[in-house]
């Protein structure tokens, strides 16, 4: 079933791409080489910091709905997979 995503995740991913953005620009400009991975580092650490979002809010709404039943360890089980998955 599709997930609708709420506010706060489509706010994280504009300031992100404002990050990769910045990335960009300090490429152009020739910054040094540690302070761009640096940046990548940020930005790296956000879009992580994301997807644990993305996964626990739907894991969350999914053990609601199924009013923490019998499915919900598959459910756990799943939401850890597909963050592993994600590294």
């Amino acid at each position: 079933m599709p997930v609708k995503f709420d506010d706060d995740v489509k706010k994280r991913l504009k300031r992100i791409e404002g990050q990769v953005r910045g990335v960009l620009k300090m490429m152009e400009e020739d910054e040094a080489c540690k302070d761009v991975v640096s940046q990548l580092a940020a930005v790296r650490s956000a879009v992580d910091k994301t997807i644990a979002y993305v996964v626990a809010t739907n894991l969350e709404k999914n053990i609601l709905e199924e009013k923490a039943g019998k499915n919900s360890s598959k459910l756990v089980k799943d939401a850890v997979e597909l963050f592993i998955k994600s590294k």
